[in-house]
């Protein structure tokens, strides 16, 4: 595979769950459904642009490039088009994709079915170290973007700008408000329960913020091999060594020469995610760049800082409130105090390929919220089953559609 640079490519996940087309109960059949697409039980499938993949819950489906794509330009379509495809085989089955990063009445403890077939022993090591019963491990869908860098100042670079990004990420892309049929107080429910679902291990999750080193080596011996040896004792098959098993906000997949960002939830339809995917590169490039702060002071910033920030965005979401000079500054942004949306505003706006109908997604995002937000509002204070099924079987419509959630 030839190597890139630094945004040269850019690789896209996106998790969808799969539930009944009447009553939105989760429905196990990931495996069916590969079945019914290429005739055996695989774990992953190329469909030309778009791969077909499985992950740990049989209810999840994953669709990603197949491969990093030159341009996010274009990716919201080829996105859609398998979206179709997917729902005219899941639809011979009484079932569709749901978007949103939880399901929101779906009970782990009961309804939890692992992948049995390919790979399996990866799903069945955690299930044995972690007990994958838990909204943690099961129930929960999201984004993942995948930036290459080329050499190990490209990846210093890199690592250094997506640190100082992470923080706000909730704010722009929390979906997920309800979990076991109520509104938790959280935007960001998934993150919430995502970041304490390995308590076992601490070092395998960290901080969700990376901690700041800029080389690869000194990446894998601070953390890496840190993972390795804590999970050890618990998996003296060497099963789960490798470098996914680092469970941070951003990984270092150093065999694929990218950063792979995983604190997104996922969007209401694949126009919500590339819009929002936009302008978040442009906010790491922007620091790449050194725009308004050079590398230097970039990599002085600790873990505790950053982490503070981030919890108050998957807490608050569009509310968030960020109050700390020095952060602000590294956006080109001389305040005291500034809301989390205005701060992407700013980024916003010098954000360059935005079509027209990613503007006025962003427009609306910045002024009513993120999905988080707006599927709160939908429901109301106290919402019933009945309204959850109104909500979220809209929300199922705007996927197959590929339109927001207003």
């Amino acid at each position: 595979m030839k190597k890139l640079h630094l945004f040269e490519g850019y690789g896209v996940e996106l998790e969808y769950m799969i539930v009944d087309r009447s009553t939105l109960d989760v429905r196990p059949v990931t495996d069916k459904l590969m079945h019914d697409k290429c005739g055996a039980y695989r774990d992953e499938w190329e469909n030309g642009a778009i791969s077909w993949s499985n992950e740990l819950a049989l209810h999840v489906f994953e669709l990603k490039t197949n491969g990093p794509a030159p341009a996010l330009n274009g990716l919201a379509a080829f996105f859609h088009d398998n979206i179709r495809e997917v729902n005219a085989l899941l639809e011979a089955r009484g079932a569709r994709l749901m978007p949103g990063a939880m399901h929101p009445w779906m009970d782990p403890q009961t309804e939890l079915r692992l992948w049995p077939h390919e790979h399996n022993l990866i799903y069945d090591m955690y299930n044995r170290i972690f007990d994958c019963r838990g909204h943690g491990w099961a129930n929960l869908q999201s984004t993942h973007l995948n930036l290459p860098f080329g050499n190990d100042r490209e990846f210093g670079r890199l690592h250094a700008a997506i640190r100082l990004v992470l923080p706000l990420l909730p704010a722009l892309a929390a979906s997920s408000p309800v979990m076991d049929g109520r509104l938790t107080g959280w935007a960001d429910t998934r993150l919430r329960a995502y970041q304490n679902n390995q308590k076992r291990i601490p070092s395998i999750g960290g901080m969700v913020i990376p901690e700041p080193v800029f080389t690869r080596r000194d990446y894998r011996r601070r953390i890496l091999a840190r993972n390795y040896a804590d999970i050890a004792p618990f998996d003296p098959e060497g099963i789960l060594q490798d470098e996914w098993l680092n469970s941070r906000g951003a990984i270092a997949r150093f065999q694929r020469g990218a950063i792979e960002i995983r604190v997104l939830d996922v969007q209401e339809c694949p126009l919500a995610d590339i819009a929002l995917l936009k302008v978040i590169v442009q906010a790491i490039r922007d620091l790449v760049d050194e725009r308004h702060v050079p590398y230097a002071a970039q990599k002085k910033w600790d873990v505790d800082p950053l982490h503070a920030i981030y919890q108050d965005g998957v807490r608050d979401g569009s509310r968030q409130m960020v109050a700390n000079p020095a952060y602000l500054r590294l956006f080109g942004l001389r305040r005291d105090k500034m809301s989390a949306p205005k701060i992407w505003e700013a980024v916003t706006d010098r954000t360059p390929d935005l079509d027209d109908a990613e503007t006025e997604y962003l427009q609306m995002v910045l002024k009513k919220g993120n999905l988080s937000a707006r599927i709160r509002k939908a429901l109301g204070r106290n919402p019933a089953k009945a309204e959850l099924v109104a909500v979220y079987s809209k929300l199922t419509h705007c996927l197959g559609e590929n339109v927001p959630f207003f």
